[in-house]
């Protein structure tokens, strides 16, 4: 989206990222200068709705400015830098959890691999590498 909109002018792009131009003039007084930048303001908006799902559409239509709708659908996709930490943390537990039993049949190895491709894709998207733990020592098994 970020790319669409800055290949469609630039400035709709900083609309949505920093705020709406804002005409300070009264209504009567109103330059075609001011009438640009409302009309900037609404294209990057139109922009943005015409992208969505119907679903993604009712989770914004009450936002007022194209910043507010943007941060909602940040918030709704990437969510919280707290939320995504969390989430980072528990797939690096699943991966030094994964591990292979003895004594498995090669109809497990489909399995295991499956379980691991499922860990890493969602891992794909977080920001920390999985690592092992150099201070951790393994137990025998």
């Amino acid at each position: 989206m970020e790319f669409f909109l800055q290949g469609y002018d630039y400035q709709l792009w900083t609309i949505i990222e920093e705020a709406d131009l804002i005409v300070l003039n009264p209504r009567e007084e109103w330059t075609d200068n001011d009438k640009k930048f409302l009309s900037q303001n609404s294209k990057a908006k139109n922009l943005i709705c015409c992208a969505l799902t119907r679903s993604e559409f009712n989770r914004i239509s009450a936002c007022k400015s194209e910043k507010e709708i943007w941060d909602k659908l940040k918030l709704t996709y990437k969510g919280t830098e707290k939320f995504k930490e969390t989430r980072i943390d528990i797939l690096v537990t699943q991966y030094e959890k994964f591990q292979m039993l003895t004594g498995f049949e090669v109809s497990d190895v489909d399995d295991v691999l499956s379980k691991l491709q499922k860990i890493l894709k969602k891992k794909k998207n977080g920001s920390r590498r999985i690592q092992k733990k150099e201070n951790k020592e393994k137990e025998p098994v």
